[in-house]
């Protein structure tokens, strides 16, 4: 295992997610579930929403998948679809795989693999409520 450098920290269980096709409050839905999961180390910070700025057209952040919390995390909404795009080594695209399809609806996932990194593609979707 490779450090990252920075820390003690091994680079094969970091996985970069990528978010696009959604606003501010989507993007911190979804960054805001894997932090309850996983611990955030790029974690953005959005910063005041204004009327004029422009959002952003990908968030990313980048979650340790070897810090998986023992906690059953919560469901969290979506006010809309999310398109997500993970990449990093193939265990640790499993482990957020697996942790955002118990947050959210994953309506489709494609993945490609390489020799040593995985990229998963997946469109994520309000958790339909069922009574």
């Amino acid at each position: 295992m490779e450090s990252n450098g920075t820390t003690n920290h091994p680079a094969d269980c970091d996985v970069s997610v990528q978010l696009s096709d959604c606003g501010r409050q989507d993007a911190t839905a979804v960054f805001e579930a894997l932090d309850r999961v996983f611990a955030g180390r790029d974690m953005p910070s959005p910063g005041p929403e204004q009327a004029h700025d422009r959002e952003p057209t990908v968030w990313m952040a980048t979650f340790d998948s070897s810090t998986r919390r023992e906690n059953e995390p919560a469901p969290s909404q979506l006010g809309a679809e999310v398109t997500a795009l993970l990449t990093g080594d193939q265990q640790a695209v499993a482990a957020v795989e697996k942790a955002i399809g118990e947050l959210f609806e994953v309506r489709s996932a494609t993945s490609v693999s390489g020799e040593h990194e995985r990229e998963a593609r997946l469109l994520l979707a309000p958790r339909q409520v069922t009574r």
